[in-house]
């Protein structure tokens, strides 16, 4: 999960009490994973080689380091390794 993403989004939906709850839930309901520089260093190789956005990079490398599966609706992530993209209708 992103804490940034989720936040930003929460905030222009509905507003900051939202938002603020909704990364409340998170950290009680989901594993919220500090980005640590290994996972930092990765990122920005993967923002460089892969042309993705800074905050796109932190998500690709943090599920690259815990073996995890991205799906999103986020066309950055589509045809990556690891990552199931799927179009918006």
């Amino acid at each position: 999960m992103n804490v940034i993403k989720i936040f930003k989004w929460m905030l222009g939906q509905k507003n900051e009490a939202a938002a603020r709850a909704s990364v409340s839930f998170m950290q009680k309901n989901a594993v919220v994973i500090n980005l640590t520089p290994e996972i930092a260093v990765l990122a920005a190789k993967f923002s460089r080689e892969l042309g993705l956005p800074l905050a796109d990079s932190i998500i690709y490398a943090t599920a690259k380091t815990k073996g995890a599966t991205i799906y999103t609706k986020d066309r950055h992530f589509e045809n990556l390794e690891g990552a199931h993209y799927f179009a918006k209708p």
